[in-house]
């Protein structure tokens, strides 16, 4: 077995339960904004997030949602202002406090530094994206915690593509079996294990009923002492709350 030396982590859904009332409700006052009818209810975001990526997301809605709307012909560039106004959007959220962490990630990455452990993000939301929340919920100095943040366009392949997991793993400097990721999405189980990372999978909402093949472990949530965790695949949690002991002993 190899000795556990770095955690990686996707941002949407997984830190935070970001999307449904957070990504979503940016994505709506963008179309308001630009004099757009479009609404994005609940369900139909559902079914737009098997697309990752933002832009692409916005995309995928007029080729197979909204095919009536007469597209401009730049439409390369309305769709990234319309991209442009909804990050405006969601980082006023939260600037503002709307978004807190998931049950037990605050727990977790202390743990983690104080075992010494690196840091290091996936995800294919934007930097700013990320940068706000974790100066909103863990304070300014936690952006200092995670020695690489790859996020957005860096790589130009988007999960479920491996890109940006083999691109945190350069960055990190060790291999895959040296390291755990956490993700929340069909679509980013593939990306890691597609880069050969063991994955702990913390579902959501909207991915619970997703096909997870692959991950080390399915949870409802990382848990905390007082508020267990439930196990939805793999072994089982010691205590009901996710540590990074227990990681360690995984190898």
């Amino acid at each position: 077995m190899s000795e556990l030396r770095a955690l990686i982590f996707d941002v949407d859904g997984t830190l935070a339960d970001t999307e449904r009332d957070g990504h979503r409700v940016a994505f709506n006052a963008a179309f308001r904004e630009a004099g757009l009818d479009w609404d994005w209810d609940e369900a139909l975001y559902g079914k737009l997030l098997a697309v990752t990526g933002g832009k692409e997301r916005i995309r995928h809605y007029l080729d197979h949602y909204n095919t009536a709307f007469e597209r401009p012909a730049a439409l390369d560039e309305f769709i990234a202002e319309l991209h442009k106004a909804k990050t405006r959007h969601y980082l006023d959220m939260l600037k503002d406090g709307a978004i807190p962490l998931r049950p037990g990630v605050a727990r977790l990455l202390a743990e983690a530094r104080a075992a010494g452990l690196q840091l290091a993000i996936a995800t294919t939301t934007t930097p700013a994206n990320v940068v706000y929340l974790l100066e909103s919920t863990l304070g300014r100095e936690s952006v200092e915690w995670f020695s690489v943040i790859a996020a957005g366009d860096v790589v130009p392949a988007k999960k479920p593509a491996a890109d940006i997991f083999e691109y945190a793993l350069r960055h990190l400097g060790l291999p895959a079996e040296a390291c755990l990721a956490f993700e929340d999405s069909a679509n980013g189980v593939r990306s890691s294990v597609g880069a050969g990372l063991r994955t702990i999978v913390t579902v959501n909402g909207y991915t619970r009923d997703e096909d997870f093949t692959g991950a080390l472990l399915v949870l409802d949530q990382f848990g905390e002492p007082g508020s267990p965790c439930t196990v939805l695949a793999g072994p089982a949690v010691e205590g009901g709350y996710l540590t990074v002991e227990q990681m360690k002993q995984w190898g």
